[in-house]
C-alpha cells in the first residue's frame, strides 16, 4: 500500500528530577549535599532511509513517545538519560507542524541517513549539590526536570525522481515507464488505472541513467485536489524535467492541444504552494512533449497541430508509441540531454547537520 501523507503525534521524554541527598558515613557525618542530577529525556528523531518507500508504517500507529530520563540519586549519581526514539522515513519526506493557521516546515529529509530532531527531550533537573553556597551548606532545593516537547506533525512524501511523466489518465505513461525501465506498473485500458506513483530507473549506453516517476493521471482542477491531483502534483516538485504524455489518437475523443494546455495550466496554478515551500515552480521546469500512440493515429492533423503548438511554445515534441517502442530512443536521449543541462545549472541543496533540531518559526 502506497501512503504519501499522514499525521503523527510525537512526544519527547521529560527530564528526570534532581536528587535531594546528603553524604553520610561514620568518618564524615556532615559530608554535605551529594544529590545527583536527573537524566535528560529522550528525543524523537526522523531518519531518512532508502529502505522505506512509503509512510504506511505510520498509518495505523500515529502516537510516538520517547522515554523519560531517570531521577538523580545520592552519591552524586546522575540519572540515566532516556532513550531517543528513531522513526525511519523514506528519503524525500517533509515534516510540517501546524502553527496558528499555517503549516510550517520543520524537516526536509532529502539525503540518505539525514537525521532531524523533531521533538527535543527535556533536560534533567539539578540535584541539591548545585545549590550549596557558603550561606546555605545544606540546601534542600532540587530541580524538577524540564518537560519534553509535544508536536502534531504532518508527514508528506515527495518522490525524488529526475524526470516526471505527466498527462491525462490513460495516455500511456505506465506503458512507457514499463518499456524504458524495470518498473511493473498496472496497465489497463481504463482511466485511473494508476492510483499511486511508480518509480523506474532508465539505463542508457555509457553507464548513463536517471530516475523516472510515473505520476497518476491528472484532470482539470488537479491543483485544487480534484482527482487527488494536489497530492500527485507534489511528487513532481523535485523533478528536473517534465515529460508531457499526450494522446494523439482519437480514442479518447479529446483534443490533444486542449489536453496539453489543461495540464500546463494545472502546473502553473500549483505554483503558489510550491514557491512557498522553496522548490522551483512546476511550470518553470524544463518540459518535453511526447506525442504518444502514433501507431494508432487516424487523423494526422491532430499530430500536426500539436507539433505546431509545441514550436510556438519553444518546446521539443517527439512522436512515440509506448506500445511498439517507436521513437522512444530519441525521446530518452532528449530527456537525458535536458536532465544534464538542468543538473549542471542547478545547485544541490546542502546536507543538513546530523544534530539539527527543528523548531517552529
Amino acid at each position: 500500500m502506497f501512503v504519501d501523507e499522514v499525521d503523527i503525534h510525537v512526544t519527547s521524554g521529560d527530564g528526570g528530577r534532581g536528587c535531594l541527598s546528603f553524604h553520610r558515613e561514620k568518618s564524615a557525618p556532615r559530608g554535605g549535599p551529594d544529590g545527583g542530577d536527573g537524566g535528560a529525556g529522550g528525543s524523537v528523531v526522523l531518519v531518512a532511509t532508502p529502505h522505506v518507500n512509503t509512510l504506511v508504517a505510520f498509518r495505523f500507529h500515529r502516537s510516538y513517545k520517547a522515554t523519560r530520563g531517570a531521577h538523580g540519586e545520592g552519591s552524586n549519581r546522575t540519572g540515566k538519560s532516556g532513550k531517543s526514539l528513531v522513526l525511519k522515513v523514506p528519503v524525500g519526506t517533509v515534516a510540517y507542524e501546524q502553527v496558528d493557521d499555517r503549516q510550517v516546515q520543520v524537516a526536509d529529509l532529502r539525503v540518505d541517513g539525514q537525521r532531524v530532531v523533531v521533538a527535543q527531550g527535556g533536560d534533567g533537573g539539578r540535584g541539591n549539590q548545585h545549590f550549596a553556597s557558603p550561606t546555605n551548606q545544606a540546601p534542600r532545593r532540587v530541580g524538577k526536570g524540564y518537560p519534553g516537547e509535544t508536536r502534531l506533525l504532518h508527514l508528506r512524501l515527495k518522490l525524488l525522481a529526475d524526470v516526471g511523466l505527466v498527462g491525462f489518465p490513460n495516455v500511456g505513461k505506465s506503458t512507457l515507464i514499463a518499456r524504458i525501465s524495470a518498473a511493473k506498473p498496472k496497465i489497463a485500458n481504463y482511466p485511473f488505472t494508476t492510483l499511486s506513483p511508480n518509480l523506474g530507473v532508465v539505463s542508457l549506453s555509457d553507464d548513463r541513467s536517471f530516475v523516472v516517476a510515473d505520476v497518476p493521471g491528472l484532470i482539470e482542477g488537479a491543483h485544487e485536489g480534484h482527482g487527488l491531483g494536489d497530492r500527485f502534483l507534489a511528487h513532481l516538485e523535485r523533478t528536473r524535467v517534465l515529460v508531457h504524455m499526450v494522446d494523439v489518437s482519437s480514442s479518447t475523443g479529446r483534443d490533444p492541444i486542449e489536453d496539453f494546455d489543461v495540464i500546463r495550466r494545472e502546473l502553473d496554478l500549483f505554483r503558489d504552494r510550491v514557491a512557498a515551500e522553496g522548490d522551483a515552480p512546476l511550470a518553470a521546469k524544463h518540459q518535453i512533449i511526447a506525442a504518444n500512440k502514433v501507431d494508432a493515429i487516424d487523423d494526422p492533423t491532430r499530430l500536426a497541430r500539436l507539433r505546431q503548438h509545441a514550436v510556438a511554445l519553444g518546446l521539443d515534441c517527439f512522436e512515440v508509441s509506448a506500445v511498439t517502442g517507436q521513437g522512444v530512443g530519441p525521446l530518452l536521449e532528449a530527456i537525458w540531454a535536458a536532465y544534464q543541462a538542468v543538473k549542471s545549472a542547478s545547485i544541490e541543496p546542502e546536507e543538513a547537520d546530523d544534530d539539527y533540531v527543528a523548531s517552529p518559526a
